[in-house]
């Protein structure tokens, strides 16, 4: 059996000696070097799965190393020594591409876990038709992020995914987690705007029996239960000033202290974030830690609107609908008609895949026949004009009735077409009567 071999990186002997006894006791090879030239020589001859590097090398910087790696050999994960408490070497080396940080003096519980967790990324690659969710479009926007999901997948670095509210925030973070190393483990997502402020403290890091009233057993904090998975921080902008610092300093010392201990408790935890909020005019504003956000923003993944990819809008009601109608017989299930799929694509939706779901879950029981129509969407008639082009009034033609009355004009033009001539269905997207709608057109002089 070939044991997995590891390239030590260290001009400092100790270093070497201890990571390569540590190494030595899990069953996996090593080769040590002093410099960053001669471990480029001996990562250009192959055969490893990991790398492990100091920062300061005699002839360069281990960032140096970290790109060359990167470039070379994306498929290897790299991971950096730093100096204990050092944010900023931390996020420098995460933001080059290593795979994750190890702290001096090293620490070999913290080491045999993240050898453990890089040698599961290469030795047991995801399989990716065997994955349990799916971002769903063929857009180029989905395509890129899709992308960009593999890439982060395989670094421990934090994330932060920002968007607004129902583009699928919790999904991206799903899916970063299922397709790295930490897979097998738990993903723990946590609303932060959800908990009261005054058990933010003890849902976090837990407590122990009797340190508040109330507290009448020990109590596992989340921190502890996404221990060697995902902390999945959902709404990170919630969180209050004085939570940041403590979430901070467990983010940085990879330890935590509950409610009423006296020891830390080391815990092994990816930090993945969402927000819908700007969180940069948060840090200007103070009301966001600035040492906090460079601490999990090292990658910022956006995940586009649905008004962004109206492309994708038919494959989405497709699934959505598959899933609304469960097992209802083929024979039975409604039709989304060509009126309807188009209102949808020239809709804004404010309030993205969440809102699709409501509207198409609303048709469905609302409907009035076996096929839904655009009037069945109920979608509001505000939309309609914001999605209209803006007209430009000017010169001696921009009288308030007549810019008005264009107005309107366009506004039941683009009814009447997304509903395919049919004046019924028209109303019904206006939110008018059938019988407004018949006076309105012939009042402008449209029948």
């Amino acid at each position: 059996m070939t044991l997995p071999h590891v390239l030590i990186v260290a001009d400092e002997p100790d270093i070497r000696e201890l990571v390569q006894a540590a190494l030595e006791r899990m069953r996996v090879a090593s080769t040590a070097a002093a410099t960053l030239n001669e471990s480029r020589a001996l990562l250009d001859r192959g055969g490893f799965q990991l790398c492990l590097t100091d920062l300061q090398l005699p002839d360069g910087d281990g960032i140096e190393l970290v790109q060359y790696v990167r470039e070379r050999y994306p498929e290897l994960p790299i991971a950096v020594f730093t100096a204990h408490g050092s944010t900023e070497a931390a996020v420098r080396a995460l933001k080059a591409g290593a795979f994750d940080v190890v702290s001096k003096p090293v620490n070999l519980e913290a080491l045999r876990r993240l050898v453990d967790t890089a040698l599961e990324l290469n030795l047991n690659p995801v399989d990716d038709r065997r994955a349990r969710r799916t971002l769903l479009g063929d857009s180029e926007p989905m395509q890129r992020i899709r992308a960009m999901i593999v890439k982060v997948a395989r670094s421990q670095a934090p994330v932060a995914i920002c968007g607004e509210s129902g583009t699928g925030k919790e999904l991206v973070a799903r899916l970063i987690h299922d397709k790295g190393p930490r897979r097998a483990q738990p993903f723990i997502p946590v609303n932060c705007g959800a908990i009261p402020s005054e058990l933010m403290e003890s849902e976090f890091f837990g407590h122990k029996r009797g340190s508040f009233t109330g507290a009448t057993t020990d109590k596992q904090g989340l921190f502890q239960a996404a221990h060697g998975g995902t902390l999945f921080l959902d709404e990170v902008a919630e969180l209050p000033l004085p939570m940041q610092v403590k979430l901070l300093r467990a983010i940085q010392e990879k330890a935590i202290r509950p409610v009423g201990g006296h020891h830390e408790i080391p815990v092994d935890v990816r930090i993945l974030s969402a927000t819908h909020k700007n969180l940069s005019e948060l840090v200007a504003q103070g009301r966001f830690r600035q040492d906090l956000y460079y601490r999990i923003n090292v990658i910022e993944l956006h995940v586009p609107p649905l008004r962004e990819r109206p492309d994708d809008i038919p494959l989405l009601a497709e699934h959505v609908f598959e899933r609304l109608c469960g097992d209802l017989p083929a024979a039975l299930r409604p039709q989304l008609g060509e009126d309807a799929l188009h209102a949808l694509q020239q809709y804004a939706f404010p309030g993205n895949v969440r809102e699709l779901e409501n509207i198409l879950e609303r048709a469905l029981t609302l409907r009035e026949g076996s096929t839904i129509r655009a009037a069945d969407l109920r979608l509001p008639a505000a939309d309609l004009i914001a999605a209209l082009p803006e007209a430009e009034p000017g010169g001696e033609e921009f009288a308030l009735d007549a810019y008005l009355g264009a107005v309107e004009r366009r506004i039941i033009d683009k009814a009447l077409r997304l509903t395919g001539g049919n004046k019924t269905a028209a109303a019904g997207l206006l939110g008018i009567s059938f019988r407004a709608l018949r006076y309105r057109l012939k009042k402008l002089g449209m029948n």
